[in-house]
């Protein structure tokens, strides 16, 4: 019998994980056994990435809304063969002990508490955008990651989109020549639901939905799936959506953080339905050239659909425009035509491949914590910026907003009790590290 490589396995196997058979993985290991914590929509999108893939199992799930946490556990019996444990909360979860690793599908304000918790108890993860709220908890979360000596995979799942790699490899092999300036932009009309407040559904735990941010009124606009747009959760469609256009960008060009950020914008359409502006244009300084964000989330359809969700790179030989499975060469020059290239690709499977792989090998995978760290504060820099008005310098070293008291308050929202920031708990620890090593 013909043994199968490790590529063959994995096509072979998607085809029966998506039928509900339960393979092992390729080399005879056993299969690797997940938590999923928030069993919302893309909590259970990557768990069908991970089925589809193979060498996986479902084993437990949380959720603080019961109904989310009996219909996922139903579908994943069906898809698995075998139906998960529930809990609802993460930490018993956790201290079920029966699981290698987690999936982190919950809202950004629950992010760091539930990775940290992870990589202290020895699980790898695979943590949704964006990596946190604010932009201290990044940095406790990388910190605790690289002490854990943990596998960690952040969901930019575009760095696998065929069309984004492909123009990857072009831009950076030269030929669209140095590259002068890039814009990107996802225009599109948000849905926009009751924003007078009411009672939250009875399977829903709204107070522990909140969690450590701010406790707000319960309204369907700030509920599921619709909390993306509201400012202590989400905080809006460029930190919600937008990253993933950013962090590509980040990765096309070998970028870090960018010096300065300035933005503006406001709410001009759906005022006093959401919080975060459904108008913004936000400008990042990089080191080798600048990137201008845009959104709209209103209003009727593109001029030209086909560009409303993408990135231009505007090069002094060519300009290079590219979407999730679709780029674009187009010369500056007269007498050359333009080249369009298809490049459609499964990305969200192939992202949780890499991170089963890097499991399995204990290498790193393509977007590790530091990764989603800088694309992340990127982003929220830009929102701190909006907030103040003002244009922020960032020392990327220091990881710090130079000479702006009022706007270096922002990389830091104090947590609702009962719960404690990790950056604080981090830095009161170094002290007291600091303070017994003095004496």
């Amino acid at each position: 019998m013909k043994s199968l490589n490790r590529r063959e396995f994995l096509g072979a196997t998607a085809t029966l994980a998506a039928a509900g058979v339960f393979v092992q993985a390729a080399d005879g290991q056993k299969p690797i056994r997940i938590g999923l914590i928030g069993a919302g929509g893309y909590g259970m999108a990557n768990v069908r990435a991970a089925l589809k893939v193979g060498g996986a199992r479902i084993v437990s799930i949380c959720d603080v809304d019961s109904e989310h946490l009996a219909r996922s556990a139903a579908e994943i019996e069906k898809m698995q063969g075998s139906k998960p444990a529930t809990f609802k909360l993460y930490e018993d979860l956790i201290k079920a002990g029966d699981i290698d690793a987690a999936i982190i599908a919950s809202p950004p304000q629950w992010h760091a508490l539930q990775l940290i918790a992870c990589v202290n108890a020895g699980l790898d993860v695979y943590c949704e955008k964006p990596l946190a709220y604010d932009i201290r908890e990044g940095r406790a979360m990388v910190d605790a990651v690289r002490k854990s000596g943990r596998i960690v995979q952040i969901g930019f799942q575009r760095r696998q989109a065929g069309a984004i790699k492909a123009a990857r490899e072009y831009i950076q092999a030269g030929n669209a020549g140095r590259i002068v300036q890039v814009e990107a932009n996802i225009h599109y009309n948000a849905g926009v639901k009751d924003p007078n407040p009411k009672e939250p559904p009875a399977s829903l735990d709204w107070d522990l939905w909140c969690g450590p941010g701010p406790k707000i009124p319960y309204s369907e606009q700030v509920g599921h799936v619709n909390w993306r747009l509201e400012k202590t959760s989400g905080h809006g469609h460029l930190v919600d959506w937008g990253i993933h256009l950013i962090d590509a960008t980040r990765w096309i060009l070998d970028e870090t953080m960018p010096r300065t950020v300035a933005a503006t914008g406001g709410i001009y359409y759906h005022d006093g339905k959401i919080t975060t502006p459904d108008v913004l244009t936000a400008h990042f300084e990089f080191g080798k050239c600048p990137v201008t964000w845009r959104h709209r989330i209103w209003g009727a359809e593109e001029y030209a659909p086909e560009v409303s969700n993408g990135i231009f790179f505007f090069g002094d030989k060519e300009t290079v425009f590219v979407t999730d499975a679709r780029w674009v060469a187009i010369p500056r020059f007269k007498g050359k035509e333009r080249k369009t290239f298809d490049a459609p690709a499964d990305a969200g499977r192939l992202h949780m491949a890499e991170f089963l792989e890097a499991v399995r090998t204990r290498k790193d995978p393509g977007c590790p914590v530091e990764q989603g760290h800088q694309s992340t504060t990127t982003v929220k820099l830009a929102m701190i910026a909006y907030d103040t008005g003002r244009k922020i310098a960032w020392d990327q070293a220091k990881e710090e907003i130079i000479n702006d008291a009022e706007a270096s308050k922002l990389l830091l929202r104090d947590y609702r009790a009962p719960w404690q920031h990790p950056y604080k708990r981090q830095q009161a620890a170094a002290g007291a590290d600091s303070a017994f090593c003095i004496a």
